[in-house]
């Protein structure tokens, strides 16, 4: 009997064709359906959350850096800030000077005080702010160099025009009506047609029209007078540059119909 020949069979597999026929494609599309469902996850939160809660996750991802700020996340004490009711602010007093309420004869002047260190530093020598019986007074002097008015003239000079103007913007939101007096010194007015009456009085006149101009209402202007050198602020001088002055007076309420505003 004939010897039969075994037969050998290989079969050779193309590495080409490798990937066709494996389980690789599955987890890449797992992947895919993953990264697609995250998605649309995050799309169906931003829409739950407020307005104000997606705009403090858009300003984290906005400005956020790893090498500037290692290891900090949008996440305090342990939950996400979108997710996080807004801390309420605490409401505060509205601010006197603002919406017309009325304050202390000494708040008062203490903002006025503070305004005029702050935007009349240069000059805060020239002005005078106390308070007496009939409300709060705010003087405006007159110094060698630093004149408020131009000589013998009811004309204010640029000096005096600014502090009137910062003094109207702190002050024409308040519900106080106004006094404006003129003062002068004690030395006789040069010229013969007119007096220092006449001269203090056109002085207050025109710092009643610069006041207006700045804001103030006419109708909270009560009185515009002039003293003279009757009521001087350096007695034991009478000629003294500073008893050449104008007073702007914040009046209190119980005290709008008094005549005599001078301690």
């Amino acid at each position: 009997m004939a010897n039969k020949k075994s037969t050998i069979i290989i079969k050779k597999i193309k590495k080409g064709h490798e990937g066709h026929h494996s389980g690789a494609w599955k987890v890449a599309y797992a992947d895919f359906v993953t990264a697609m469902m995250a998605f649309f996850l995050l799309m169906w939160l931003l829409a739950m959350v407020s307005p104000e809660r997606r705009a403090a996750l858009s300003d984290y991802f906005k400005y956020f850096n790893i090498f500037e700020s290692p290891g900090e996340t949008f996440m305090m004490e342990g939950q996400p800030q979108m997710l996080q009711e807004p801390v309420p602010q605490a409401k505060t007093a509205p601010h006197p000077l603002e919406v017309g309420i009325e304050i202390s004869p000494e708040d008062l002047k203490g903002r006025l005080k503070k305004a005029i260190e702050e935007k009349l530093q240069a000059l805060q020598d020239q002005i005078i702010v106390d308070v007496f019986e009939g409300g709060v007074r705010i003087q405006i002097v007159d110094m060698v160099g630093k004149e408020i008015f131009r000589i013998g003239s009811a004309e204010m000079t640029p000096i005096a025009r600014e502090i009137v103007k910062i003094v109207s913007e702190n002050i024409k939101d308040l519900p106080n009506r106004i006094a404006v007096e003129g003062h002068t010194d004690a030395s006789p007015f040069v010229g013969g047609k007119i007096t220092n009456w006449e001269l203090s009085t056109d002085r207050a006149s025109f710092a009643r029209r610069e006041l207006e101009r700045n804001g103030i209402d006419p109708e909270k202007i009560a009185r515009v007078v002039g003293y003279a050198d009757t009521e001087l602020l350096i007695k034991d001088n009478p000629r003294d540059p500073r008893n050449r002055r104008i007073s702007i007076i914040l009046l209190q309420p119980k005290h709008k119909e008094q005549t005599n505003l001078i301690q």
